[in-house]
């Protein structure tokens, strides 16, 4: 009898990904790798690296949409390999961006008839919507100081120091001096007065910010409107604001839609917002929208014949992906005046549910306002023991992704919590959260303080901590006993930790 035996090729077909070559190397880090590998084993060791990545839905640093429905996944999954900007050959993607739009003037109060097109575009965020109104600024500017024969080579911004990176961005890259307005403790905002004060011949714009990613508040623009038009009367200027409604432009006209900050307002002549925060998209989509066409300067606009038509662009890049554009409409027409409403009202509900869980606990100073975006700022009431900080660190056991930051000038001093509330937060997690803040509370009260820990070393020095509080330690101070005591129960408690939670999964 002849025995035969059947052979495989176990690299060409991996019947167990954890018993094949490829996961017993290291993955390449610097050059491709010569050969090819099977496509379950790529995407296997690839998703097995990601673990190790935070879980979005917790992430409650971030602003940025981390759900969608079933069906809007679909949609976008079956349009990720179009090409927006072949226009020609996508014409539906292209009007459903115009659709957006139209919507989303219409929602700002732009001033257009019925049949009117409204002036605007879609970005890959908010940062680019924000390079095309200051570049927008800073052309008509220019435009107007040459015709009356004035030197253009020193414009500038006035803005809060509380602006996000990207206008510091702008200023950098398009050769525009920034002009912040600092803070102070309490107000953590931009002061109208103190900004239009600055203003100058050469200020090209008001920056106001709607929806400070600091604290959640949203600066006056009626007021820097009001104050800014007097000024214009008094000096002959024309001095215009721009609006980053970012992270507000999306809550502002469902929950309080009698505040006064849009197109309503005479000198606001462009808005920015990003569909993928509370417009409630993926990450990848902005919107840049102008009062009308005279806001923006044609010759920012080009005209391209690319693929057979004509496409008049106005974007810092060309080729980029379909599928936020779709996902945005879907949101607009899906959800509605009505559907927006009920997310935001929810939102700003489990807003207060945390705050006041906070509050509860008499541990902390709530540093963010009610109206505004739903998220809860908050700073120890004393931080002469522990930070900020070792708070946000501690969560991070928990699941939990909460930053602590300082403020920008000039209140540094200040060091806060933040938790933004968004669409996919449930009442639950937000109780849950609570608790978990309470917990880690508890863990760090039974850890010695700084000072402790530094008495416990027996140093012999004078230093500044974190609160620029001066702390000296001289060995004479203490008696012996006691130093060998602090590091004796230290050290017990660090080893009854280690004993805990090694068997811990």
């Amino acid at each position: 009898m002849v025995l035969s035996h059947a052979t495989s090729d176990s690299d060409g077909s991996v019947h167990s990904t954890f018993a094949s070559r490829y996961v017993r190397t290291s993955l390449p880090r610097f050059k491709m790798p010569e050969n090819s590998m099977p496509k379950e084993a790529a995407y296997q060791i690839i998703n097995d690296e990601l673990m190790l990545d935070g879980n979005p839905r917790l992430n409650l640093a971030s602003f940025v949409t981390t759900w969608m429905e079933p069906e809007c996944d679909k949609l976008i999954m079956s349009s990720i390999n179009k090409n927006y900007v072949d226009m020609d050959e996508y014409p539906v993607t292209t009007e459903l961006q115009n659709r957006c739009v139209n919507m989303i003037a219409h929602l700002f109060n732009a001033p257009l008839g019925e049949t009117e097109t409204a002036i605007g575009v879609g970005t890959v965020g908010s940062s680019e919507a924000i390079m095309l109104a200051g570049l927008a600024f800073k052309r008509t500017w220019q435009n107007k100081r040459k015709a009356e024969g004035k030197p253009v080579d020193k414009p500038n911004i006035v803005t809060g120091a509380n602006v996000q990176v990207c206008w510091e961005k702008f200023a950098r890259y398009f050769e525009v001096e920034l002009k912040e307005v600092k803070l102070s403790e309490g107000y953590y905002v931009m002061d109208p007065q103190k900004a239009v004060d600055m203003v100058d011949e050469n200020t090209i714009c008001v920056a106001a910010i709607l929806g400070s990613t600091l604290n959640g508040e949203f600066e006056d623009v009626k007021l820097l409107n009001d104050l800014l038009v007097e000024k214009n009367k008094e000096t002959g200027w024309d001095t215009p604001i721009h609006v980053d409604a970012a992270s507000g432009g999306f809550i502002a006209p469902f929950l309080y839609p009698e505040l006064e900050w849009d197109f309503r307002l005479p000198l606001v002549k462009s808005i920015n917002v990003s569909g993928h925060k509370y417009g409630l998209v993926y990450a990848g989509i902005g919107w840049v929208i102008w009062r009308n066409k005279e806001n923006l300067p044609e010759d920012l606009i080009f005209h391209i014949n690319y693929l057979g038509a004509d496409q008049p662009t106005f974007t810092l890049n060309f080729s980029k992906g379909s599928s936020q554009i779709i996902a945005q409409y879907y949101q607009l027409i899906r959800l509605g005046h009505e559907g927006y409403t009920n997310v935001m009202e929810n939102c700003r509900e489990n807003m207060i549910v945390l705050k006041q869980g906070l509050e509860k606990t008499e541990r902390f100073n709530i540093v963010s306002k009610d109206e505004g975006v739903p998220l809860v700022a908050f700073s120890l009431k004393d931080s002469s023991c522990h930070t900020e900080f070792e708070i946000s660190d501690m969560l991070r056991r928990y699941g939990w992704i909460v930053p602590a930051y300082t403020m920008p000038p000039d209140a540094q001093h200040i060091t806060v919590l933040r938790v933004v509330i968004r669409e996919d937060f449930s009442r639950t997690l937000a109780e849950r959260l609570v608790s978990d803040i309470e917990k880690v509370m508890h863990e760090l009260d039974e850890l010695p303080s700084r000072v402790i820990q530094k008495i416990s070393l027996g140093e012999e020095k004078s230093e500044a901590n974190s609160d620029n509080l001066m702390v000296t330690v001289k060995k004479s101070d203490i008696d012996i006993q006691k130093q060998r005591d602090i590091i004796k129960g230290w050290k017990k408690f660090v080893s009854d930790r280690k004993n805990k939670t090694n068997g811990i999964c």
